[in-house]
């Protein structure tokens, strides 16, 4: 099970965030800061404030008797403090990650909303075990080829922690989750048969959770005014309104993290032209199911048949959740 408080990196950005202001509310310059706590090295209160380094209380506590700062805003900067230190105890509660999959764990732990898009994979909290397998698989090949093929473990630990990251979203205090997928993410090119079944299906009881909404963009579906998104991307917000809203930039190999306000809000409005393109969270469902009962009847009389009586309840769960909204 995943931690459910927020990561040591969302404290330390926190925490950079408040120290900043308060230096700027004393009226202080860096140097000046660094001149009078009499610390050697002028990047030691850059990399506090930009969330870079594991803060030392000592440290964080000159700052704060420099700032003179009240004793509430001292005990509850100096918890912060504490739990952004604590790197190695969060970390234990996953399996082996790569430091691209932890990024991602470390901006879901505590968040109470997340919007992700993504132009050609299905988002890793929706992913099957089957269909995650091969996203892995497939790109330690390519980085094998490129001389980039040391990992912390082997492909099935990083399945592992996957499915553990996706556990949140079946807390009884989950985050409310919207995801447009793009039709490509479901075609033929994404898996066999048989991985792109149990995905559909797993896609289909998770468009049933009442704190889950997912949108399907259908390949040919214009969006804005001819709109391209480039690349997908998630946004996180938090449970404590102080922690500062995330963007993630999702690339091949390589992730992006900003807390730049324009930049964010650019990505909302993308993302809200996505959501105005895409089906309906209805509609989506229905696709859903019909896209699922097409693979199983191009499958077999077995699997058919198996699709055809699993079917009729799932679309009763649907209509059930549609009634309660």
């Amino acid at each position: 099970m995943p931690p459910t408080g927020p990561s040591p990196v969302l404290r330390r950005r926190r925490l950079g965030l408040e120290l900043r202001k308060l230096r700027e509310a004393a009226g202080l310059t860096g140097d000046q800061v660094i001149a009078r706590v009499g610390w050697a090295s002028a990047s030691k209160l850059s990399r506090l404030e930009n969330g870079r380094s594991r803060p030392d209380p000592a440290d964080v506590a000159a700052l704060l008797d420099l700032f003179g700062v009240t004793e509430a805003q001292r005990d509850e900067l100096l918890g912060i403090t504490g739990e952004a230190g604590d790197m190695r105890g969060w970390l234990r509660k996953y399996s082996v990650m790569t430091p691209q999959q932890r990024s991602f764990a470390e901006l879901e732990a505590g968040c109470a909303e997340i919007l992700e898009y993504n132009p050609v994979l299905v988002p890793g909290l929706l992913q099957t075990i089957g269909y995650a397998r091969l996203r892995i698989v497939s790109a330690r090949r390519v980085e094998s080829w490129a001389g980039e093929s040391e990992h912390g473990g082997t492909p099935e630990d990083e399945v592992a922690a996957r499915v553990a990251r996706q556990s949140l979203l079946s807390h009884p205090d989950a985050p409310r989750y919207t995801a447009v997928l793009e039709e490509a993410a479901l075609g033929r090119r994404a898996g066999p048969p048989e991985v792109l079944r149990e995905q559909l299906a797993q896609l289909c009881d998770l468009a049933m959770l009442p704190h889950v909404t997912l949108h399907v963009l259908l390949r040919d579906t214009p969006i804005g005014n001819w709109y391209l998104p480039p690349t997908a991307f998630s946004i996180y917000r938090f449970a404590d309104p102080l922690d500062p809203e995330t963007l993630a930039i999702e690339g091949g190999f390589t992730n992006a993290m900003s807390t730049e306000v324009n930049t964010l809000n650019a990505y909302k409005v993308a993302f809200e032209w996505l959501r105005s393109a895409a089906l309906s969270a209805t509609d989506t469902t229905s696709w859903l199911f019909e896209a699922a009962g097409r693979l199983a009847e191009a499958a077999g009389p077995s699997t058919a048949a198996h699709g055809s009586a699993t079917a009729p309840a799932q679309r009763r769960r649907h209509s059930d959740r549609l009634t309660d909204r």
